[in-house]
């Protein structure tokens, strides 16, 4: 019998979290982001469930690639364009675009000789400093793609910094705009936090990526206000019971000791299955039903959480780490992250299944 832990994945809220995106954006096309195996969700099956999309955004060509094999047709962006000659003839056949963010990248165009058009993001980096042409480069770099043969449909991009923030989109917008305001060509702004709060963002092309998930990109919103669902359910189940005396600490180097009676659940889930192992005494924790928290030092396939005031919790009682009832990023706080970091966290070893 195998261990009890496992992420179910709901393909539906997948599907109702796109629309509530079409909600926010009706007249802008799709980028769904299905980055890093989607968020942790499984690629071709999140694929499947965003298929509304207009397009995807993703990272790896051998992602891109599997889309198109398995038969989806839309718009696919590498969002750190490619890396070698040959992923850019790879992506020419194969009607796959680019994000071209650097001099190096429209060199590497200019010297190969390709089948077909190639589709480009044309990065403006206003602020980041991550990726992207400085503004005063931008137009220099526009007018090199516009004289090559190979270039098909393009499209002026950034990405903002701040858009979950008190900082905002202002500024960034604002250096956009003036390096921009004489080109014609159409636009990608928004991400999840822009789209949702920035109207002036939700330009011809969106890139939702968290609020697919069902997670909220804010610190001070959560997901259910702004309509969204949990796609992924994190959970496992008490292996064990210990009766904890005061003075007795619980697990590793303990840093947590008990100063009266304790029961204490057993749950089958740790670090190597993706759980934080930073997480510190009272993270949240669903059991039965109930919330409780964690106690101790999280190891590698284990951690304890208090059910002193649970007596019908015991052995086989269900342990909700994150999803259905305990948002992610209700955890993901309790942890001082981000819940796309614990969602993209979840190990090979964990079982997934999708309904």
């Amino acid at each position: 019998m195998s261990r009890p832990i496992q992420a179910r994945i709901s393909l539906r809220a997948l599907s109702e979290n796109l629309s509530r995106v079409s909600d926010f954006a009706p007249r802008s096309g799709i980028l769904s982001v299905i980055k890093a195996d989607a968020y942790g969700h499984g690629l071709l099956e999140a694929a499947g469930a965003l298929s509304g999309s207009a397009g995807f955004a993703l990272l790896d060509l051998a992602d891109a690639l599997k889309l198109r094999e398995a038969g989806f047709r839309q718009k696919i962006v590498l969002l750190e364009g490619c890396f070698s000659r040959d992923e850019l003839r790879a992506v020419s056949e194969n009607g796959i675009d680019v994000v071209v963010h650097c001099m190096e990248q429209i060199g590497m165009i200019e010297s190969v000789r390709v089948q077909g058009k190639i589709g480009v993001f044309l990065k403006c980096n206003t602020g980041m400093n991550r990726l992207g042409f400085r503004p005063e480069v931008y137009p220099e770099a526009l007018t090199k793609l516009e004289s090559l043969e190979s270039i098909g449909e393009i499209v002026l991009m950034s990405h903002f910094c701040c858009a979950d923030g008190t900082a905002g989109v202002k500024a960034q917008m604002a250096v956009f705009e003036a390096a921009t305001s004489s080109m014609k060509y159409p636009r990608s702004l928004a991400n999840s936090a822009a789209l949702i709060r920035y109207p002036e963002t939700r330009t011809e092309w969106v890139r939702p990526g968290i609020m697919l998930y069902g997670a909220s990109p804010f610190a001070d919103e959560d997901a259910a206000s702004l309509g969204l669902k949990p796609a992924m359910t994190l959970s496992s189940k008490i292996i064990a019971v210990q009766q904890v005396s005061p003075g007795e600490g619980l697990g590793y180097g303990p840093m947590f000791r008990a100063d009266e009676p304790m029961r204490i659940g057993i749950v089958a889930c740790g670090y190597a299955d993706g759980y934080p192992r930073h997480a510190p005494n009272g993270t949240p924790v669903l059991v039965g039903g109930r919330l409780t928290g964690t106690l101790g030092r999280v190891s590698m396939d284990m951690l304890c959480v208090d059910i002193s005031q649970m007596p019908d919790a015991g052995i086989g009682t269900e342990a909700v780490l994150w999803g259905e009832g305990l948002p992610v990023e209700d955890v993901a706080a309790a942890c001082g992250t981000i819940s796309y970091e614990l969602l993209c966290a979840i190990a090979p070893r964990v079982p997934v299944s999708y309904y």
